[in-house]
């Protein structure tokens, strides 16, 4: 086939696949720490505080995906995602269960709910994912919404891996990935189906595929921001202190034990 050339449906949806089996976040090395239990506790608040700004802003991202259909029948499908979130009334939904994670780690629910202990590369990230959304092509926009497509695997590893290694995380305290397990996979199918019916172009299939690459350079940057400031750059001898002004600054803890 020419590099040009049209592709099938069948073979779109191999290409982007593709692109989530080597980009996707679940290969960033902050996650092999966060699953296998070699994070501290102060570690894992600052992995929850900042996923929160990425949480929070999801119904705000799909709010200006929603604002831009004019098919109705689209709309009503795509609406959910924001119930799902937001939920039908305060204290529920998933915004308000990522809460609970945060709070059983024992974070002030005022400085999460704030934003005031972000790392900057956080919040500049989550705002370019909105921006994508508000600025390119519809297609483009639901196409990034793919990563969905690789995170019931993802969700499987934390939840084992955190339950199993950290005795400060309980069952209820990771709810939120409950419902993710059923929600993820059902909102991928109907994305991946629109994306493989509507571009109909060769452009637009390298597009949506474009749009893939960027939506998991959004969450393997967070990621990246996250490793420097606590991990890579922990604070002892010969180390940087690579915390940002102004961003959560966790209790000094020992790392664990090596196969703890």
């Amino acid at each position: 086939m020419a590099d040009d050339a049209l592709l099938t449906p069948a073979q779109l949806e191999a290409r982007l696949r593709a692109i989530g089996a080597e980009r996707y976040h679940d290969k960033h090395p902050f996650h092999a720490l966060l699953h296998s239990g070699r994070l501290n506790r102060g570690q894992v608040q600052a992995w929850a505080l900042n996923r929160f700004e990425y949480q929070r802003c999801i119904p705000l991202k799909d709010a200006a995906l929603l604002a831009r259909i004019e098919d109705p029948d689209l709309r009503r499908v795509w609406r959910q995602r924001i119930v799902d979130h937001d939920g039908e009334r305060p204290g529920d939904g998933g915004i308000a269960r990522w809460l609970h994670l945060t709070d059983a780690l024992g974070l002030d629910r005022d400085l999460v709910e704030s934003g005031r202990g972000l790392l900057p590369a956080t919040r500049f990230a989550v705002q370019a994912y909105i921006h994508f959304v508000r600025e390119r092509s519809l297609l483009e926009a639901i196409a990034s919404s793919l990563t969905e497509l690789f995170a019931p695997n993802i969700i499987g590893q934390r939840v084992a891996g955190m339950l199993a290694h950290y005795d400060f995380v309980s069952k209820q305290a990771l709810a939120y990935f409950d419902s993710r397990l059923h929600q993820a996979p059902q909102d991928a199918h109907f994305a991946l189906d629109y994306v493989k019916r509507h571009a109909r172009t060769r452009e637009q299939q390298d597009a949506v595929c474009a749009a893939l690459r960027f939506k998991c350079e959004v969450l393997w940057s967070m990621l990246d921001a996250l490793y420097l400031a606590y991990v890579g750059n922990a604070p002892g001898e010969d180390r940087i202190d690579m915390i940002p002004p102004g961003a959560f600054r966790p209790d000094p803890q020992p790392a664990p034990e090596p196969g703890a």
